[in-house]
């Protein structure tokens, strides 16, 4: 096909992606990107949406906690409850980093607490735990606690255990 030549000729555009190049530009843009990460956020918040731990969904939940932010971003929160406390918690988001960063660092926050103690958690708690964020995502902290708090809501009512100042 002519229209894939890349302004060196067809065979040698091809006998660059085969020799590895084409390998080597998606390293060194890869690298570019997380030296530009390193920058903004913290090795903490860095650490937990590169490798987050509890990405995903609890089977049989005991509650589920849904929002979709003003950014557009969505979360969903599962928890299993065991003698009153929280046993396992599970995130979901179809957003950014700094989403990721905050699901998985608030379920980890979150496990062996009661649900009462767990809505104790601010949107500041949750940053300080992280080492910070930037400010233009400071809003998926936000996100992640109001999705816990809504999961907890789901679980108190499912309990008959809602107290009025939740609602």
């Amino acid at each position: 096909m002519r229209s894939m030549r890349c302004g060196i000729g067809y065979r040698r555009c091809y006998s660059i992606i085969a020799e590895g190049s084409l390998e080597n530009m998606v390293k060194k843009i890869q690298k570019k990107i997380e030296h530009d990460e390193e920058k903004t956020y913290s090795k903490i918040a860095i650490r937990e949406y590169r490798n987050p731990t509890n990405f995903g969904v609890l089977e049989h939940p005991d509650a589920v906690g849904m929002i979709k932010g003003t950014c557009g971003d969505t979360m969903k929160i599962t928890l299993k409850v065991v003698n009153g406390k929280i046993h396992d918690a599970r995130f979901w988001t179809d957003g950014c980093g700094g989403s990721l960063a905050c699901g998985n660092m608030l379920t980890k926050m979150i496990k062996g607490k009661t649900p009462h103690d767990a809505l104790e958690i601010s949107q500041k708690d949750l940053i300080n735990k992280l080492d910070g964020l930037p400010k233009e995502h400071s809003h998926c902290a936000k996100l992640s606690v109001n999705t816990l708090r809504k999961a907890i809501k789901n679980y108190l009512e499912r309990k008959g255990m809602l107290k009025d100042e939740l609602v």
